[in-house]
C-alpha cells in the first residue's frame, strides 16, 4: 500500500464495514439513479450497509476509482471484496447470486 491518505481511508472503511457502498449521495437521499438502484437492491436483500457519499469529497471520488481500478460509481464491497457497480449488483440480485454471496459471507441468514 502507498502512503496515499485517500487510499488508506478507503482501505480503513472497507476493513471496518462488512457491506460498504461508495455512492453519489446517501442511502436515504441518493443523488444518482445508479446509486439509488443499488441502495434499493441492498435494502430488498435485507442486508445492513454503510453508504459513503463521494460527492462531498472530490479526492475520494477520484481515489475510489483508482483504488478499485473501476471507472464508475457506485461501487459495492462485501467483506473487503470489490463486487462491482450497479449493473453487476443488479444482475447478481436478479440471479440470486447476491443473496448467496451475502449468506456465504455470514451477512444474511440462510433461506429456510
Amino acid at each position: 500500500m502507498t502512503n496515499d491518505p485517500v487510499s488508506e481511508r478507503i482501505q480503513q472503511e472497507i476493513s471496518a464495514n462488512p457491506v460498504l457502498l461508495f455512492m453519489k449521495g446517501t442511502p436515504s437521499f441518493p443523488q444518482c439513479g445508479f446509486s439509488a438502484a443499488v441502495v434499493q437492491i441492498l435494502s430488498r436483500a435485507g442486508v445492513q450497509f454503510k453508504g459513503i457519499d463521494v460527492l462531498t469529497d472530490p479526492g475520494l471520488r477520484e481515489g475510489i476509482k483508482r483504488f478499485s481500478n473501476w471507472p464508475t460509481i457506485p461501487q459495492l464491497y462485501v467483506k473487503g471484496e470489490f463486487i462491482g457497480g450497479c449493473d453487476i449488483v443488479r444482475e447478481m440480485y436478479e440471479s440470486g447470486e447476491l443473496a448467496t454471496l451475502l449468506t456465504e459471507k455470514g451477512l444474511l441468514a440462510p433461506a429456510s
